[in-house]
């Protein structure tokens, strides 16, 4: 059942039996279905409830606009909200009991809109989250790259790609394999969202000004060996992580770039001194996830050669591959032939010649050909080598990645 993390909750709670069950209902089928977001959402003439499933909004239920405020402050009381704030966002968060014993951890934002509050719900939960990097779909020689990188003792490692793309996965998988007696790690997040044994965490909290810049620096304070930046958003932050790479300490963090050669070029964009990105960065990977073909429903196709070189797929590739590509179906274990998530990656080492071109200044497309050079390859190439093993369908892959990247 649904806890909340006060007995005595900011307002007045509500008392209302229907909107109690449709909310519980509602969150135990989130979990049951793997969601990670469940959305609240009011228009002018109805109401309506979407969860976000592999990566994919779906409509679950129509609720009477006429509960939109009880719905609302249902919520909000849970989650130590103020019920009579309306016209401002809210953060908060709850926990959910389960009937197994086991308690998930939920966030709560909510959001003004012309028709009512908009609530969306996160689910995070922590047996769901892989942390084993060889289960998160790197090929092998990604994985090797990757695992060079982390095992340095000091250096850069950055993870890119835009929100939902399972940078944060792939930072606790990181964490999780260097996590060891021996190892001081510390991390700043925004929120932290798995709790992790063995690792220090800290929640940027702005209200009493504790920031990722200030956090880090208490850090450097404290002896670590790794520290994770849950996102360089700024300068400041930027300046501090690149320090630490520079003094003996293994830096993770994340970006929002599409690529890993825009990346080099983001932070110079930022104001970060060339020659401290190539002293610095390591390692780059940029990600993306694609929806898994359901195994037990996938259906062979063929497509035209002409197709298959459209959309990217390398003329060796054909001529030295059986290609055989698969299709969604859908069947009563799936969602419209799709199963599960996986990711697709573009992981890029700074090598000696990618560093001359950084001091040289030069852009993102001149640092991906080099890449290109050093047998490092898009992130539409590593989707189709997906669709090649069959994991995922040649419509998901140009979905979610752009020609040449």
């Amino acid at each position: 059942m649904l806890e909340p993390l006060s007995n005595r909750p900011k307002s007045g709670a509500v008392d209302d039996a229907p909107v109690v069950h449709l909310v519980q209902q509602l969150l135990e089928q989130a979990v049951a279905l793997k969601a990670s977001d469940l959305h609240f959402e009011p228009y002018e003439h109805h109401y309506r409830v979407r969860m976000r499933i592999d990566g994919e909004l779906r409509e679950v239920a129509t609720p009477a606009i006429a509960l939109k405020d009880r719905l609302a402050s249902r919520i909000k009381v849970l989650s130590r909200l103020d019920i009579a704030e309306k016209r401002l966002p809210q953060d908060g968060r709850m926990k959910l009991q389960l009937a197994s014993g086991r308690e998930l951890d939920l966030r709560i934002s909510t959001l003004p809109t012309l028709f009512g509050e908009k609530l969306v719900i996160r689910v995070l939960d922590a047996e769901q989250v892989q942390l084993d990097l060889t289960q998160l779909g790197y090929e092998p020689e990604d994985l090797a790259r990757l695992l060079e990188a982390i095992q340095r003792p000091h250096g850069m490692v950055l993870v890119t790609g835009p929100t939902g793309s399972g940078k944060t996965q792939s930072l606790y998988a990181c964490l999780n394999r260097l996590n060891t007696p021996e190892v001081n790690i510390a991390t700043v997040e925004d929120p932290c969202e798995i709790q992790l044994q063995g690792i220090n965490q800290v929640n940027v909290q702005d209200k009493p000004g504790l920031t990722f810049a200030i956090a880090l620096r208490a850090f450097l304070r404290q002896d670590p060996d790794v520290l994770m930046v849950g996102e360089v958003r700024d300068l400041e932050t930027a300046n501090i992580a690149i320090q630490a790479a520079q003094t003996g300490h293994l830096v993770l963090s994340t970006l929002h770039t599409n690529d890993a050669p825009g990346t080099l070029v983001r932070l110079r964009n930022m104001g970060v001194a060339p020659y401290n990105i190539a002293a610095s960065v390591s390692l780059i990977t940029a990600q993306r996830l694609v929806r898994c073909l359901c195994p037990l429903c996938k259906a062979p196709v063929k497509l035209p050669t002409a197709v298959l070189l459209q959309a990217g797929m390398p003329p060796a590739w054909l001529s030295t591959h059986e290609v055989e590509v698969w299709q969604p179906v859908g069947c009563a274990h799936c969602h419209k032939g799709f199963s599960g998530r996986t990711g697709i990656f573009q992981v890029m080492p700074v090598s000696a010649d990618m560093q001359a071109l950084i001091l040289q200044e030069v852009g993102s497309q001149v640092l991906a050909q080099q890449a290109l050079r050093e047998g490092v390859i898009g992130l539409r190439a590593a989707g189709l080598r997906k669709v090649l093993q069959g994991i995922t369908s040649l419509d998901e892959v140009l979905a979610n990645t752009r020609d040449g990247a």
